[in-house]
């Protein structure tokens, strides 16, 4: 059978029922424990790289592997096999120095593949086929490797191209039906794919169909760049896919929701090819044939799929079960959609008849903008860059690009900028258009944007031929494009002209090109009115002539225009520029306009215009009056020194005239809580019984909260104001209540929650409880370090419905199973709720609910606090919430006793033997300015100020993002900002009022390394007297080669180098004077200024660390005397030096906190305390140690092997039992109960 019949049969096919495509490739060849000799077989053998792991080099060295591989999966019932090259492509191929060999690998593979498709198909006598694999490759077109440089790629689009290019002739050569981009990460990359197999089809002179599957990494919805699907599907479906689908990273249970979207916005057959589950600890796929294919039947039986197969981990067991599921089941009908414009950035922006005006951003532009201009002939673009995020924040939907100037290389800036923007999420969001009057920078735009751009412009000046070539490139690059009425004879410049070149353009793009109607954006000449020529008196009315006939002769494409060049006679008169802008828009829109370039900030309604600056503008736009151009000049000149710009309204008062019940309720949902007691007092009067207004209209206002939250249409500092509002207004009543005989309020329920022994970490419980006070529920909060009989004893006393757990550091755990485990002992029933920054559904399920036979629950944050309680306390949906966490848990501990944890893959010494070596040789040791402890009593708070980093104070109130542009952020932007004004008129008070005092210790000291890990700190200058040893630990995964085994004790100099080097130690504490203030907001029920005064005194504490350490690297060592860095450097962490705290990454084990204690004398000097579990005192405070190396880095030891465990608990004169009980979460190993010797 020839390729065009298979094809066409396999077209047949698909639409009779679901096809299947085969399994996990790679998962297949791990089960053949193949050797590096088996990778280099003959041909190879004196290659000077590691070649196992090249399992697309199997065609080559054992292609008998390949061919069973293929043959199980084509005998287990799949239609469709995939070639043997996820990774033959240039970029991948270069880790193994085989560069060269892309095109034969295809080939080969694809012969393979063919030769035992046809093999099957004559044995079954059915065709079966093969689909050509393009891999996304090891690099990402989109996206920076480098965190500290964004605008920086480490692969080139045209690299990406002509690899792909040269892999899909092979491929085609080679003998596939179709070309499958799958696992597609990066949508550039899969764009620079479609650019290189388009390229193929021509050179070759042979099409095959296309076939595109992305990839979701996680539960965000988006792919590794941060598309969203839909965003997605709309940048590639200029290939015109015969298939569009999803596969690898998640399940198929997690990847239906994604399936479920694409399928309803794909007019093309959808596919899903899942892996089967998550992976393990060890990297491995748990998930059944059975269990794969009870999920996919049901995308199936949903009819949401045309295609299946399997992903990582899936083997024929799990095609085979695939085809029963799928069995007589009628694939996905194709829906008919709406024809729309449907762009992309990494969100989707689709444009039709009903949507309204479009506005693109005109501020980018260097021609456009004098200040824009300017900072990128200075090459700031850290500044051009906030130019693009005002434009969106003023409503821009689309942002044009321009860097046409003369002193510019304008295709370098073009690049510069984009690849910049692209690393910023609420710029990137959005659809770019890509502005030039010069092709070669509309092309190298092109290839910096994975979404569906717009080209700005082209046109038929130069001729039908280079029309019809850049037409062309702007369809193979997968973007819309504006056409200008434009012709060889010049600009259009009356309606006749206007309309016959825009037809002649449709006419060209849609039947010789082959261009969808919706991507072409034609812009009909918008030329400057009222300059006092005639023949310009017309031009305004034209416009918007010429786009109703072209909107009723092409209703499927877009009017487009430059909107400031209709205003360019009024340069200097913004108010008046801003008029004309509006009236023409108003009548343009009306007439079928449907996007322009404007200055999305400074566009004046039409109705809100001075009727008399309305009605002469309108004059002029219409040309309805031959005197109108001297009319509008002479009103101008009342508003010719009046500024711009939207004047801020006067506060709105109008809600007190509401009802009371209705002002309380307004009172609430804004968080006003100014005129609560008069407010609450007036309710009560009204009412019989004051528990009346607790239970009426202020439980009213609440539960409107409650909704509004839940819908995500208030955030948590939002909640946390209301709780103020009702607090006090509850507070008034108490007394009123307490007189009346038998007054008693109801509640949901009682909940005792706590911060357990050891650990002194409130702010997330702190919020949670405010949340759950909000929602009816009484919340009984004993505070922190709270031991398990305490607990206890108040869940019984008070009759507790619920009892709920905190902590954040590591030992909190230990002791989170100790209160389950009592609760079962005393026999207790009560719900137990698990929550905090260590906490995890995991260790809750395998540690903590076998312990204890009620239920447990894990809760993730505050925002799913209230629905877990509210369904505990519900006679309906308690058993169901129950039922469903014993059997998600039981899950999970079956996922775990079925899985080997994520071993190291070296030995101790082996992992010594890769440690980071430091140059000593060269290596001149800085002397601290001097030795021992230096106090600081009272660090002034102003001094601070400035190293504040304000995104973790977000994160503390469930915001997640970047700061600044958090606080311009389309949905959480406005509660964002109000609670950063709330913060920084805090922190105002904080420090002109003193509320809080800074304190810290530092300290330097000899120090040398030993037995590899260790440091050791002596005593005294001559290095006799060891007063202490620090014991590290040493990463023991296996890195890429040229990448250290990092552990901290590599960045001191051993004594044998006779090197004189030296460690610093510091602590630091902001929260001094803390409680008396947090005690005065409760007593005023002001629990919303209580937590944010906590959060802020947590940023002060690490705000005092960062200044600390800037002095010691200035000041005190002054290895970095003349080091100018800014804030956002020092965020990036762009110092020399480290400052690891015990605890975190670095430095695991908490216990080293207490050497710290010792070295420093911390508790006496400064007044910071250690807890039992090693958590400081007062909360606010942070500690740690100082390297000066400039080779010192920050990393993370993650999981150590049981022969690391037993060195260090020999260091620390510890038992094993020890050492694994302080160090868990770093264990590479389930620990033995035979290892507590």
């Amino acid at each position: 059978m020839e390729r065009s019949e298979r094809i066409e049969s396999m077209m047949r096919t698909l639409d009779e029922r679901i096809m299947l495509l085969d399994g996990a490739m790679g998962t297949m060849i791990q089960g053949f424990g193949l050797s590096e000799d088996d990778y280099r077989g003959e041909r190879f053998a004196d290659s000077k790289r590691d070649l196992k792991g090249n399992n697309d080099l199997l065609s080559l060295t054992r292609p008998e592997i390949i061919r069973d591989i293929h043959n199980q999966f084509l005998a287990a019932g799949a239609d469709i096999i995939e070639t043997n090259t996820f990774n033959s492509n240039a970029p991948s191929m270069a880790d193994y120095g085989m560069e060269e060999l892309v095109a034969e690998l295809n080939t080969a593979a694809a012969r393979i593949a063919r030769e035992c498709a046809d093999a099957h198909a004559a044995k079954i006598a059915a065709p079966r086929y093969v689909a050509g694999v393009l891999g996304p490759t090891n690099r990402t077109a989109s996206i920076s490797p480098d965190v500290n440089d964004p605008g920086f790629r480490n692969i080139k689009f045209d690299e990406l191209a002509a690899t792909y290019e040269v892999a899909a002739v092979a491929l085609i050569e080679g003998g596939v039906d179709f070309l499958l981009i799958e696992t597609i990460f990066d949508t550039l990359n899969a764009k620079a794919a479609v650019v290189g197999l388009k390229r193929a089809f021509r050179a070759i002179d042979i099409e095959v169909p296309v076939m595109i599957s992305g990839t979701i990494t996680d539960a965000s919805g988006r792919t590794l760049s941060g598309q969203t699907t839909e965003a997605f599907w709309n940048s590639v479906r200029h290939v015109n896919p015969f298939m569009i689908g999803l596969n690898c990273a998640l399940g198929a249970k997690d990847l239906r929701q994604y399936v479920a979207e694409l399928s309803k916005i794909a007019d093309t057959r959808v596919s899903a090819h899942p892996n089967a589950g998550l992976p393990n600890e060890f990297g491995e796929y748990d998930e059944t044939a059975e269990e794969m294919a009870e999920v996919i039947g049901e995308f199936a039986n949903s009819g949401l799929v045309n295609l299946v197969g399997g992903c990582c981990g899936t083997r024929p067991e799990h095609i085979r079960a695939l085809v029963t599921a799928i069995n007589c089941v009628a694939p996905r009908e194709i829906p008919e959609l709406p024809i729309r414009c449907r762009l992309s950035g990494l969100e989707p922006f689709n444009i039709g008849p009903d949507d309204l005006f479009a506005n693109v951003g005109e501020r980018c532009n260097v021609t456009g903008s004098a200040v824009f201009r300017r900072l990128i002939e200075n090459d700031d673009y850290t500044a051009a860059v906030a130019v693009a995020r005002q434009q969106v924040e003023n409503g821009a939907q689309i942002i044009d690009i321009n860097m046409d100037e003369g002193m510019l290389d304008s295709e370098k800036a073009m690049v510069t900028f984009l690849n910049l923007i692209a690393s910023e999420p609420d710029i990137a969001r959005l659809p770019i258009m890509i502005d030039s009057s010069k092709w070669t920078v509309i092309e190298e735009g092109l290839k910096c944007v994975q979404g569906k751009a717009i080209v700005n412009s082209i046109s038929l000046k130069e001729g039908e031929a280079q029309f019809i070539e850049q037409a062309q490139l702007v369809q193979d690059y997968g973007a819309a494009v504006i056409v200008m009425a434009f012709d060889e004879s010049g600009q259009a410049d009356t309606i006749d002209r206007k309309i016959d070149i825009c037809k002649r353009s449709y006419e060209i793009l849609t039947k010789r090109v082959g261009m969808d109607p919706a991507d072409i954006i034609f812009d009909p000449n918008i030329f400057a009115i009222a300059t006092g020529i005639e023949e310009h008196a017309s031009y305004g009315l034209d416009f918007i002539e010429a786009t109703r006939k072209i909107k009723k002769s092409f209703p499927h494409s877009m009017i487009s225009g430059g909107v400031s060049n209709v205003s360019f006679s009024f340069r200097g008169n913004n108010v008046v520029r801003e008029a004309i802008h509006s009236v023409f828009l108003y009548h343009a829109i009306r007439a079928g306009m449907d996007m322009g370039i404007v200055n999305a900030g400074q566009l004046a309604i039409y109705t809100d215009l001075p009727e008399d600056l309305r009605n002469a503008v309108e004059d002029v736009v219409l040309n309805r009056d031959a005197d109108g151009t001297e009319k509008l000049l002479a009103v101008a000149e009342n508003y010719k020194d009046q500024k711009s710009g939207v004047v801020a309204k006067a506060k709105d008062m109008s809600w007190r005239e509401l009802t009371v019940n209705k002002r309380l309720e307004y009172a609430l949902v804004h968080g006003i809580d100014e005129f609560v007691i008069d407010d609450t007092e007036e309710a009560r009067l009204a009412t019989d019984r004051p528990l009346d207004v607790i239970e009426g209209p202020l439980m009213a206002g609440m539960n409107v909260v409650g909704d509004l939250f839940g819908d995500g249409k208030m955030f948590l500092p939002q909640v946390v104001k209301s709780a103020r509002v009702m607090k006090k207004g509850v507070g008034h009543l108490v007394p009123f209540i307490e007189d009346e005989k038998g007054g008693k309020m109801t509640s949901n329920g009682k909940i005792v929650m706590a911060t357990v022994k050891g650990d002194v970490h409130d702010i997330g419980k702190n919020i949670v409880g405010v949340v759950l006070q909000c929602n009816n529920f009484e919340v009984i909060d004993l505070g922190v370090m709270v031991s398990c009989e305490k607990i206890l004893e108040a869940a019984k006393r008070e009759g507790a419905s619920i009892v709920g757990l905190s902590g954040l550091i590591t030992p909190s755990l230990d002791e989170m199973v100790y209160v389950a485990s009592e609760m079962q002992r005393l026999n207790y029933n009560l719900p137990l709720l698990i929550g905090g920054a260590t906490t995890s559904p995991a260790h809750t399920a395998v540690k903590i609910e076998p312990k204890y036979e009620g239920p447990v629950i894990y809760v993730k944050d505050a925002s799913r606090s209230v629905g877990v309680a509210q369904a505990l306390i519900g006679s309906g949906t308690r058993d169901a919430l129950i039922d469903k966490t014993r059997k998600d848990n039981a899950r999970r501990r079956e996922q775990h006793a079925n899985k080997k944890r994520l071993s190291p893959q070296l030995s101790l010494n082996q992992a010594r033997a890769r440690k980071h070596e430091c140059d000593w040789n060269s290596y001149d040791a800085p002397k601290p300015e001097f030795s021992g402890t230096r106090i600081f009593d009272d660090i002034d708070l102003n001094d601070l100020r400035d190293y504040i980093d304000w995104m973790p104070f977000f994160n503390a109130w469930e915001f997640h993002g970047k700061f600044p542009q958090i606080l311009s952020d389309a949905t959480v932007g406005e509660a964002a900002s109000s609670l950063f004004n709330d913060a920084t008129a805090m922190l105002e008070k904080i420090i002109e009022e003193k509320w809080l005092t800074a304190r810290a210790v530092v300290g330097f000291y000899p120090a040398s390394a030993i037995d590899h890990d260790d440091v050791l700190v002596y005593a005294d200058e001559e290095r006799v007297e060891v007063a202490h040893r620090l014991c590290h630990l040493r990463q023991q995964r296996s890195k890429a080669e040229g990448h250290a085994q990092g552990c901290l004790g590599d960045f001191i100099a051993p004594s044998e180098t006779g090197i004189l080097d030296y460690i610093g130690g510091f602590a630091v504490t902001a929260g001094i004077g803390i409680d008396e203030h947090v005690e005065r907001f409760e007593k005023d029920y002001d629990d919303y200024s209580s937590i944010i005064l906590k959060a802020l005194a947590d940023r002060l504490a690490e705000a005092s660390a960062e200044y600390m350490h800037a002095r010691v690297r200035t000041e005190f060592w002054a290895y970095e005397p003349d080091e100018d860095l800014n804030n956002r450097d020092l965020i990036a962490e762009k110092y020399r030096g480290i400052r690891p705290a015990p605890g975190y990454p670095a430095c695991p084990d908490h216990t080293e906190k207490g050497i710290l204690w010792e070295l420093l004398d911390v508790e006496a000097n400064i007044g910071l305390q250690l807890t039992e579990s090693y958590a400081m005192y007062p909360t606010a405070a942070v500690s740690g140690f100082y390297f000066a190396h400039p080779d010192a880095k920050y990393f993370a030891v993650g999981k150590v092997g049981r022969d690391q465990i037993k060195s260090y608990a020999k260091r620390k004169g510890w038992s094993i039992a020890k050492a694994e009980r302080w160090l868990a979460p770093n264990l590479g190993y389930e620990p033995d109960a035979a290892d507590g010797a």
